[in-house]
């Protein structure tokens, strides 16, 4: 039984991973990642996806047309603009020329998760000024909510604190994050940003009063920071246990139906349904046109309690959004309510580690225990937690609100 002390599975000093990455700059660290063939072939793949057209996440291959409007979910939007012109400002000319994008590149998805940098897009924030790391934490705090500003600045802290663990923060710390504007900051002109990195990425596509923040990879290996500091904390607890109350809720008939697979890493599986870097996840880095069946069971036979905690559980992965944009999105996708499917993998009791996919046309969201990475556990953990939400149907970035606007 795996233990849920994550540091029963710190790697020894001398492990191979820690020397690759010890004493050197990230690039160099990631040359020697990237010249293994697993590594190789991850990018292969990834470049491939990303080389194609951009449709959006569907669950027939079909894209579902007229889904989300251009309206005013009451963003204050010159906040952002400020923000941004405020951050363009303490740039020098070669990091503006980097950051800045058209709003339709297709850098915008290139985001990654691993710590290996897979590519070189935009300027990597640890090699910014302080100037320009501080005004970042104005613009993040311009578009999200109190809680969701915290919670990005947790995850970061996340990963210079996994940094400390193995004296790597040459390689994982609070600002090792590609950072890139798309478009011109405006008052009411299409416009966003995005930063990613290892456990974090984040896209926010702006236009005038209305926010769109998708798709966003949270994660935390470990999920918990215990410096003893002040500065300690457990993440992700809350989508975990809302989760796991759901899926208790169910009754034993319902609770069937929604298990795909009883294994976390299941024999059933076919090859395209578990991989190495996102193991359960479905719409993880560079899966933008994927094609992704519902599964399990509808909410459309959920009882009154069932339902306020299936909505309870959406409502905390999107508690990153300012009020008013929260509140358009978590109206939309309860319009759906009814078309919405819930999907598990593992068991559910108290202390077992599992997998859910919330999925509708206008909202995906999934939520995965993972096995080490940079802990030597060979089993998920509840140490190790990933989370993605996604707007299927083509509105990932923004995208179905600029083609709207572009007429």
């Amino acid at each position: 039984m795996v233990s849920q002390n994550f540091r029963d599975y710190l790697m020894p000093d001398d492990s191979p991973r820690i020397a690759a990455a010890r004493g050197v700059d990230v690039y160099t660290y990631g040359e020697r990642m990237l010249a293994t063939e697993k590594a190789r072939n991850l990018m292969a793949h990834w470049q491939g996806l990303l080389n194609e057209t951009f449709r959006g996440i569907t669950a027939d291959g079909r894209v579902r047309p007229d889904l989300f409007e251009l309206r005013d979910e009451g963003f204050a939007a010159q906040g952002a603009v400020a923000a941004a012109e405020a951050l363009l400002a303490t740039l020098n000319d070669s990091q503006r020329t980097r950051i800045l994008h058209p709003i339709d590149a297709r850098e915008w998805r290139a985001w990654y998760n691993p710590e290996i940098p897979f590519n070189d897009f935009g300027v990597r924030l640890e090699f910014t000024s302080r100037r320009t790391q501080e005004a970042f934490w104005g613009l993040l705090q311009s578009c999200t909510s109190a809680r969701g500003f915290e919670k990005v600045r947790q995850l970061m802290d996340a990963n210079h604190f996994l940094g400390e663990l193995y004296d790597l923060n040459n390689i994982m710390n609070r600002w090792s994050f590609h950072f890139m504007i798309f478009g011109e900051p405006s008052a009411s002109r299409p416009w966003g940003w995005s930063i990613y990195g290892h456990h974090v990425a984040f896209c926010c596509f702006i236009l005038g009063r209305q926010l769109v923040i998708a798709p966003t990879f949270m994660g935390v290996e470990p999920n918990v920071i215990d410096r003893g500091d002040g500065s300690d904390c457990t993440l992700f607890t809350e989508e975990e246990r809302l989760g796991l109350a759901l899926m208790q809720s169910l009754s034993r008939d319902q609770q069937e139906r929604a298990t795909v697979y009883r294994l976390m890493e299941d024999p059933a599986m076919p090859p395209d349904r578990f991989n190495f870097a996102d193991q359960r996840h479905l719409g993880g880095a560079f899966q933008d046109n994927r094609i992704i069946p519902l599964e399990g069971i509808c909410a459309a036979e959920f009882n009154a309690g069932q339902r306020r905690k299936l909505l309870a559980a959406m409502e905390t992965f999107l508690d990153f959004l300012p009020d008013g944009p929260r509140a358009a999105r978590l109206a939309l996708i309860n319009t759906y309510l009814d078309k919405t499917w819930w999907s598990w993998i593992g068991g559910c009791r108290d202390d077992d580690v599992f997998y859910y996919r919330i999925q509708s046309p206008v909202v995906m969201l999934e939520f995965d225990h993972h096995s080490g990475m940079w802990l030597t556990n060979q089993e998920p953990a509840r140490f190790h937690i990933h989370t993605i939400t996604r707007i299927p149907n083509g509105n990932d970035y923004g995208k179905a609100l600029l083609s709207r606007y572009r007429g």
